[in-house]
């Protein structure tokens, strides 16, 4: 049964186009996740399908089933600030949930007379089953003040209300804009399951992979202003994409072995042209334009030489801090070494920002001491973004702190090239930061961060508002990231990647200092709980032999990274060589960089032969 079919939906802002005459059709029990970069349109497009949005064009059609409900949850809801939590949650035309909301107002301001009357219209309506919904989704979504007003609350509190009261309608087919953001993990992970049943129909933008994985069966991708479908989860998108993608590059090196050709061609005609050749020469400019367009799905390898470290990093004594009765640490020690990276677990609330505040002296603790490296440049990205930008220019913004960041071998990387990769073409580095969309601005105050060069990088939420495009980008510079790295974040794949080691903040000022990635915790936590359930069961634990070995398998991975992206270099240097008109300056500085290269790949080749020898040799099964 189809639920949904858009066709020749388009949308502009001014002058600025976001897609042209894209079509889509949802069917029950579909589950799509949309995949674009920021600022292509996502948001746009869900706010088009759920109705918020104009459409454009003479030819666009959008039509849903007869008698589904539909639901949509905005990436900033607004609600009513004068009304509680309570009556904002149970608003609905729905009887059954009337009932219930006044039932739990009488309860809240010990009315016995009218919870006693709700009590038999719940009766009659048989709504305990729906009561017990509710209070299962306002429980795991952590939502407990139900008689605080709306205008009081965080806007994090406030999406996950808004989540909170979509689910408790029940809608046929949902869209959602990143549901995920504002949710701690245990959330994250029960809104999951709660969404993989198979009578839900979703259509959803979100940046959790995770999610992508294991909910999705179908995943589209805004490219250019065009709908890419793609059947299966995140793993076979990938796939499918890639081979996508290798098609594209060969009929690229087609129209570029077809340029050389006419190239030469069009250089030994005379200045007189017949009506044949002038025509050769519009088509030469039609291949031109396509063989010399960049492949935007290429992400460079950053090699990043950081401030030496010194012998001492960063050393927490017996820390302690508290607000009020809240406790959120307790004595807790802990020495930084060389290389690490830590993420930093808990839910909503567990003090993990404190934490971060204490580790950079924001904050003092009320015991103990934090003593930090005389070497040590923090690099600390927050939740706050961007202030007093929206006047600068996008390129200006980078520039004020840094023109460059220094590379091995002597190279640098300046601040266009940068802001290049990291998805600001230079068109878009000359455009003012106030027209930005959310999620640019948050991957510009990044860079902010990130042109510092700082050795110890705190990254406080980086994911939220960024695209998987831009996500794969910095997990790629964070992967060869030779310095201290510790980082909070609700992205489980992010999570998994990039960090090796976890402090899991419990809550009430204990912190567990937790030797592995996060999903090794949580099969660790699994684990345990089977322990305590069957005392017969015994008790796994992860090798220590093994896990040395996954490290080095993982360092093994990024020095073949960087071996591939050296090699490629390589390749576009000599290229550069072979255009004839180069000059004498531009030649010096391509053959500087070649000797830097050459150098870094000699070392990349010989550290993986030693990895590779120390791989393939016999080991200890776990």
């Amino acid at each position: 049964m189809q639920y949904l079919h858009a066709e020749n939906i388009s949308k502009s802002y001014g002058e600025k186009l976001l897609f042209s005459n894209i079509s889509l059709t949802i069917s029950k029990g579909d589950k799509i996740a949309l995949i674009a970069k920021n600022g292509s349109g996502k948001s746009t497009f869900l706010r088009i399908i759920a109705g918020k949005e104009s459409i454009e064009g003479e030819k666009a059609k959008l039509t849903f089933a007869k008698d589904i409900k539909v639901a949509f949850l905005d990436q900033e809801p607004l609600f009513d600030p004068h009304l509680t939590v309570l009556d904002t949650v149970y608003l609905s035309d729905n009887p059954a949930i009337t009932a219930l909301r006044k039932y739990e107002f009488a309860l809240l301001v010990d009315d016995h007379e009218e919870a006693h009357k709700y009590m038999n219209q719940i009766e009659d309506l048989k709504a305990w089953n729906l009561d017990a919904h509710i209070k299962e989704v306002l429980s795991k979504l952590s939502i407990h003040q139900l008689d605080q007003k709306m205008g009081e609350i965080s806007g994090g509190q406030a999406k996950r209300v808004a989540l909170a009261k979509i689910l408790i309608e029940e809608p046929d087919f949902l869209i959602l804009d990143e549901p995920t953001n504002h949710l701690d993990m245990d959330m994250i992970e029960w809104l999951e399951d709660y969404l993989t049943q198979s009578r839900l129909t979703l259509f959803m933008v979100t940046h959790d992979r995770y999610f992508l994985e294991r909910i999705c069966n179908t995943i589209i991708e805004l490219q250019n202003g065009q709908l890419h479908m793609y059947n299966g989860n995140y793993s076979q998108y990938l796939e499918k994409r890639a081979l996508r993608i290798a098609n594209e590059e060969t009929q690229l090196q087609k129209t570029q072995r077809l340029f050389a050709r006419e190239l030469e061609w069009i250089r030994r005609q005379p200045k007189a042209r017949t009506t044949k050749a002038k025509s050769r020469i519009d088509n030469f400019e039609v291949i031109k334009e396509g063989a010399s367009r960049r492949n935007a799905h290429e992400t460079p390898e950053f090699i990043i030489q950081i401030t030496r470290l010194g012998s001492k990093i960063l050393e927490l004594h017996n820390v302690g801090k508290s607000y009020g009765d809240r406790s959120i640490l307790k004595g807790f020690s802990y020495k930084f070494k060389k290389n690490e990276r830590v993420g930093i677990v808990g839910p909503n609330g567990a003090g993990k920002s404190t934490l971060l505040h204490l580790i950079t002296g924001n904050i003092k603790p009320d015991q103990g001491k934090v003593v930090v490296g005389e070497t040590i440049e923090f690099g600390y990205y927050t939740q706050e973004g961007l202030k007093n930008a929206d006047h600068k220019r996008v390129i200006d913004v980078v520039r004020d702190i840094a023109e460059y960041i220094p590379l091995e071998k002597g190279m640098k990387l300046t601040a266009e090239t940068l802001l290049e990769r990291f998805l600001f073409p230079r068109s878009q580095q000359q455009v003012y930061v106030s027209q930005l969309s959310g999620g640019e601005k948050r991957r510009l105050h990044l860079l902010t961060i990130l042109i510092k060069n700082p050795n110890f990088l705190i990254l406080d939420e980086p994911t939220n508002d960024l695209d998987i495009i831009t996500l794969n980008v910095l997990e790629d510079f964070l992967d060869s990231y030779n310095g201290i790295l510790v980082i909070v974040t609700h992205d489980r794949y992010f999570m998994d990647k990039l960090t090796d080691h976890l402090f899991i903040m419990e809550g009430d000022g204990e912190i567990k200092d937790f030797n592995g990635t996060y999903s090794e915790y949580l099969d660790y936590k699994s684990n345990q709980i089977k322990t305590l359930d069957n005392p017969k069961v015994e008790k796994k634990s992860i090798n220590p032999r093994t896990r040395t070995f996954e490290q080095e398998r993982k360092e093994l991975r990024k020095i073949e990274k960087r071996i591939e992206s050296l090699e490629q270099r390589k390749s576009e240097i000599n290229q550069f060589f072979l255009d004839p008109d180069m000059d004498t300056t531009r030649i010096s500085e391509m053959s500087t960089e070649l000797e830097g290269i050459l150098a870094s790949l000699e070392e990349a080749e010989l550290r993986w032969m030693e990895l590779a020898e120390i791989i393939d040799s016999p080991h200890p099964h776990p």
